[in-house]
């Protein structure tokens, strides 16, 4: 649903000076798998480090919610988020919502003065993104994050280095690929593919890590050219998705984008003048996921110095939560937040565009009047949702 009217903006001042010296007060928001199974352990874990304190969960559901408190001593259970955030100000909220209900959360939030870090995908349109980055606080926060956890970790960190500083020269040809598999079961859950409650197909609920790892290493893009299918499953969305991507470095890429795979895989490959660099995994990667192979006349030295990750730490939750806690302690807009974290919405929206209209998407051609901005479908005949009325009898 829609946000309420904007109200006056609150004192935010909280959310940067107030940090010094004390714990970061958090909620959770949705007790599911993602928020039981990912967000509290890393918010458990720097509250053993004597960074946070979670303070509250929300559920819709009243015995989950009891029950998720029961287990996890999270003193405070709701099922009315503005209640909450009334009540508990929180500093942080996370959210593990289904996607259509991050927006107006986000913004709730927001709107209490907390920062934000939410469960991909971010929301179902560049629309409902840029209503939210309205919302931010103008100077120091609170800013809203998207999880996108495969960008932190030793690995990342140590390929983006060499990529940003030119060591192993001009990226020139790369491949981002996710290719999983999903059986008829996983689609009969009603809400799944169907772009109202899904937010997308896999190039948005599932590939959207990889592209966004790859747009974080390479930089802007500048255009896109794709297709998409149905080739399997009976869903509103696609089932597959190809494309071809050119960056503004002048570099070409390859996306696919699957959930037609029974050998599965996440993999991104980057061709550059001195060496290639390869990630392999499915989930999450960590150092030995990395490979580097050198062009011919690479010294070995050089070599072994691209090779040295530092000590491992995997990408994960815990990576990301800890650098946006850094982020809130010093008063600054973390890395997958505003523009940084729009980026990689862009161009699944560009994609599933140059799929249905049969053309090249330039970045930063989809705009207010265009119906992509909205939506993601587009209204594009055969594959925008059929109404009720419309359905044959």
């Amino acid at each position: 649903m829609p946000p309420s009217p904007r109200q006056p903006r609150p004192d935010h001042s909280r959310s940067t000076t107030a940090f010094t010296g004390r714990r970061i007060r958090a909620a959770v928001i949705g007790t599911g798998a993602i928020g039981r199974g990912s967000h509290l352990p890393a918010l458990a874990q720097l509250a053993r480090e004597g960074e946070t304190e979670v303070v509250a969960a929300v559920d819709i559901d009243q015995g989950a919610v009891e029950s998720f408190c029961a287990e996890t001593g999270i003193p405070h259970a709701y099922t009315d988020l503005d209640r909450m955030l009334a009540e508990q100000r929180p500093d942080l909220v996370s959210i593990c919502t289904p996607p259509t209900l991050h927006r107006a959360q986000t913004v709730a939030a927001l709107r209490a003065g907390a920062w934000v870090w939410c469960e991909k995908p971010p929301v179902p349109s560049l629309a409902d993104f840029d209503a939210i980055e309205a919302e931010e606080g103008a100077d120091g926060g609170p800013y809203a994050a998207i999880v996108f956890q495969h960008r932190f970790g030793s690995g990342t960190r140590q390929v983006r280095r060499l990529l940003a500083e030119g060591a192993l020269g001009r990226p020139l040809v790369a491949h981002c690929q996710t290719s999983w598999y999903r059986d008829a079961a996983y689609y009969a859950v009603p809400w799944r593919g169907r772009w109202h409650s899904e937010g997308g197909g896999p190039a948005m609920g599932h590939g959207i890590h990889q592209m966004d790892l790859l747009l974080d290493l390479l930089g802007p893009w500048s255009e896109v050219r794709a297709m998409a299918g149905r080739l399997v499953h009976d869903v509103e969305t696609e089932d597959v998705s190809t494309a071809l991507v050119r960056f503004a470095s002048g570099a070409l890429a390859t996306v696919v984008n699957s959930v037609l795979s029974p050998d599965e895989v996440s993999r991104i490959r980057i061709d550059c003048e001195r060496a290639t660099v390869e990630l392999t995994h499915l989930y999450g990667h960590a150092n030995d996921n990395w490979r580097i192979t050198p062009a011919p006349d690479v010294p070995a030295e050089l070599t072994e110095k691209w090779r040295d990750f530092g000590p491992d730490v995997p990408s994960s939750h815990l990576a990301q939560l800890r650098e946006l806690i850094g982020s809130m302690r010093a008063g600054e807009r973390p890395r997958s937040s505003g523009a940084d974290g729009r980026t990689s919405l862009e161009l699944i929206t560009a994609l599933y565009k140059s799929a249905f209209t049969d053309t090249t998407v330039r970045a930063g051609g989809i705009g207010p009047g265009d119906p992509y901005y909205t939506a993601l479908h587009g209204g594009a005949p055969g594959w925008a949702p059929v109404a009720a009325e419309e359905v044959p009898a």
